[in-house]
């Protein structure tokens, strides 16, 4: 999970794109970049670790120059180590000079980046896959062009090989000094990625971005959803292009997008989050109503933010009272996105603090958007009971999380997943919760379908294990497990050599 932006204006453009960065913040912490087309020739390019705020500061927005322009904001996946090193967005210098940024994640990286070795004679320098798909894309565009000026066909072209070489999930914005900008969504649309407009002196202005809130934020009007399969291209005269470049293209959200990953005030394709996580809350207690057997429930509390439309929903259905029992320490990152298990047991009790009235001798329901590894819901249960409560049940908007993401979501290999063959018992044993709750997969779906009833089909292999671009099999999740312990390790020697570091630079006081 990335968050991308990309705008085609009629003025400087780095005040919006830092804006925009900003609105898409929820969609990683781990890096931010931005890069500019100055004069439609030359591009401005600044990256680094960090937060937006951090990243990008005064003195880089006064080298970011140009009309145009990209960005994004980023959280580790499997197999990166250096944020500031695989930061995007990447530049090619050849052909034309290229800038991408990716949301989403290539299945068949290793093999392409093999190919690029041997076969294309180009050099990758990091371990994304992101740098893999631009040179890919720059190689294509490069035979498409035949040393010839680019236009819209010869660009369609070439994007049509890219859908044909990568698989995986990917929303891309691209620029190409002296052309414009493109941007294209995987055939199945796993990533999201809309599109939007505005009027500058009576000019368009175009803008491409993972969530209609940033569209908002930066007052531009969505004009629609860019379809799976399609690519837009706008010239630098300010006209847009489309194409249709995949024949088999059918739209399959990520489920966990609207459970999780996604603000609330953002539309995915034609569908609001918030409607749907109110929908999730009202089939949640439909659930709760069906099993008959918590009827002692007091008050129901969200564990903040993501949550709180569910639980407000789930309270109201079944008549109970709905109390904010969590304060949140917005200053401390996403636990789900923090890399090491000591970090993310540390960080949940600096993250939120309990509001003891509201648990002193009550029977709790505590409701969370998600559990994945169970650290984060067996802390908070824990904290629940430390401030009093009598009992605590707990529930989850989304089904039991059992495989591993392979698709831009960072999610644990299965063995750390705490559902991944276990009990339901087993389950609520090992958060320590007196009851606990799981939506139904088909009641996730239903509650999406309720507000968007022209979205069939969904991907979610992270609870059915069902990969729906057909290429993922036992041995490419082993690899991938594989793969995220020894990032894991290094992460973990790194941090090792850190605290030797400091400890030697103590004793030398």
């Amino acid at each position: 999970m990335c968050g991308i932006i990309g705008i085609a204006g009629q003025s400087p453009v780095n005040q919006l794109l830092y804006d925009g960065l900003v609105s898409l913040q929820h969609r990683g912490q781990d890096a931010a970049g931005i890069a500019t087309l100055e004069n439609g020739q030359i591009l401005r390019l600044h990256k680094g670790s960090g937060l937006v705020r951090d990243v990008i500061r005064k003195r880089h927005m006064k080298e970011l120059q140009g009309n145009w322009g990209i960005a994004h904001v980023r959280y580790p996946t499997a197999g990166s180590a250096n944020a500031a090193q695989e930061a995007q967005p990447f530049y090619v210098n050849s052909p034309f000079g290229i800038t991408l940024v990716h949301n989403g994640n290539l299945t068949n990286s290793y093999a392409l980046k093999q190919q690029l070795l041997e076969k294309n004679f180009r050099h990758i320098n990091t371990n994304s896959d992101s740098e893999v798909l631009l040179n890919i894309f720059a190689h294509e565009i490069q035979n498409s062009s035949k040393g010839k000026a680019l236009d819209p066909q010869r660009i369609f072209e070439a994007i049509s090989v890219v859908y044909t070489r990568i698989q995986g999930a990917y929303a891309v914005i691209a620029m190409i000094a002296g052309y414009g900008m493109i941007a294209f969504r995987d055939p199945y649309g796993i990533r999201p990625l809309i599109l939007g407009t505005n009027q500058f002196e009576g000019r368009p202005e175009y803008i491409v971005a993972s969530e209609s809130v940033a569209l908002d934020t930066l007052g531009f009007q969505v004009l629609r959803d860019i379809a799976p399969g399609e690519a837009i291209f706008i010239d630098l005269q300010g006209n847009i292009h489309t194409q249709q470049c995949v024949s088999h293209a059918k739209l399959t959200p990520c489920l966990f997008e609207y459970v999780y990953l996604a603000r609330p005030d953002s539309t995915l394709d034609g569908t609001s989050v918030y409607a749907t996580r109110l929908a999730m809350g009202a089939r949640l207690a439909d659930k709760i109503k069906r099993l008959g057997n918590l009827d002692d429930i007091d008050v129901v509390i969200p564990i903040p933010e993501s949550s709180r439309p569910c639980a407000q929903e789930l309270a109201s259905q079944l008549n109970l009272l709905f109390r904010e029992g969590f304060i949140k320490n917005r200053y401390i990152g996403r636990t789900f996105i923090m890399p090491g298990q000591a970090v993310r047991n540390k960080s949940v009790r600096h993250k939120l603090n309990p509001i003891g009235i509201e648990f002193r001798n009550r029977v709790v329901l505590l409701v969370d958007d998600s559990i994945v590894r169970g650290t984060t819901s067996r802390e908070i249960v824990n904290m629940a009971r430390a401030a009093g409560a009598k009992k605590v049940y707990f529930a989850s908007a989304a089904p039991k999380v059992r495989y591993a993401n392979v698709y831009g979501i960072d999610m644990p290999t299965q063995t750390e997943l705490i559902a991944h063959g276990k009990t339901l018992e087993e389950i609520r044993i090992a958060i320590n919760a007196d009851a606990l709750i799981y939506q139904d997969l088909d009641d996730l779906k239903s509650a999406i379908r309720e507000v968007n009833p022209s979205i069939q089909e969904f991907e979610a292999s992270c609870f059915n294990g069902q990969y729906v671009t057909g290429d993922i099999d036992t041995q490419y999740l082993t690899d991938l497990a594989h793969e995220r312990t020894n990032a894991k390790d290094n992460h973990q020697a790194t941090d090792d050599h850190h605290v030797a570091d400091d400890q030697l630079s103590s004793l030398s006081h």
